[in-house]
């Protein structure tokens, strides 16, 4: 049976003057109009569709791909907004997606962009968003252990440094000590679990701890030495947002490794820069 709010491999029925008619299962024959029917489709032929209900609630397919599908989070932008009814979001389908008054926790603004969770509304069975992102996320105890490698989508900033959701299932914070100054919300980072307390909640880092840190870092800068014919720019005086954009580390977590390489007289300090010694290599 096809799905409302997510890609679909539906079988082509019938052509007819407005598209073509694919096979929803329970929920029917979907129309996917004219203008996304591939020229050699023909009856039998299976289309990755995605199903929704379009601006007078039709069940409809299309070869689009939205930014986010239900059961997503995703930053999106606002593109207008109606008093009476909520904002709406551009999500990459003609249709924009509604973000409902009662689902916002701030007043928004045409451009701005917003942290939301797609969803189906039980009530009205038409796609939606919301930013209460908490309804959405998992209340049991997270599985993770210290040190463990998650991904990260940046949700909010808060007092405290940044709330992330872990692997799009928890919602975990990276405090500001341990997080970059560049952090934007939506975006995508590897980051490492540091502790998870007993009533669910989860603190996090973007580096890993200990030896487990270090000495993946000791490896990377070496190749990137290589790479760079043994020479690099980069030493304890560069600055935290060079060293993240160069390795995707810490400056902390940089030193580290450049004081263990350092240590074992792998590598010599230019002042400025750092260089791989000829026997090292």
């Amino acid at each position: 049976m096809a799905l409302i709010g997510k890609l679909n491999r539906l079988r082509l029925v019938r052509h007819a003057p407005p598209g073509a008619f694919m096979d929803g299962g329970e929920l029917g024959e979907i129309l996917l109009p004219r203008r996304y029917v591939p020229q050699n489709a023909a009856p039998g032929d299976e289309l990755e569709l995605f199903v929704y209900r379009d601006s007078e609630d039709r069940l409809v397919a299309t070869t689009e791909k939205p930014l986010a599908t239900v059961g997503d989070f995703a930053c999106l932008k606002v593109l207008t907004v109606n008093r009476d009814i909520g904002a709406f979001l551009e999500w990459g389908l003609a249709k924009d997606l509604l973000l409902p008054f009662r689902e916002q926790i701030s007043s928004l603004r045409p451009g701005q962009r917003v942290m939301v969770h797609v969803y189906l509304d039980p009530k009205t069975n038409r796609i939606v968003a919301t930013a209460r992102l908490k309804r959405h996320l998992s209340r049991s105890q997270p599985p993770y252990l210290p040190g463990q490698s998650v991904r990260l989508v940046i949700a909010d900033k808060t007092p405290l440094g940044y709330n992330a959701i872990v692997e799009g299932t928890y919602m975990g914070l990276l405090f500001t000590n341990n997080r970059p100054s560049n952090l934007e919300v939506g975006q995508q980072v590897k980051g490492f679990v540091r502790a998870v307390h007993p009533g669910g909640k989860i603190d996090l880092s973007l580096d890993a701890a200990g030896y487990q840190r270090v000495a993946p870092l000791v490896d990377q800068i070496v190749e990137t030495l290589r790479q760079n014919g043994g020479r690099l720019p980069f030493d304890d005086n560069s600055s935290p947002e060079s060293i993240r954009d160069k390795f995707g580390i810490s400056k902390k977590a940089f030193k580290q490794a450049v004081g263990k390489l350092y240590k074992a007289r792998r590598i010599r300090f230019l002042n400025p820069g750092i260089e791989l010694i000829a026997d090292a290599r």
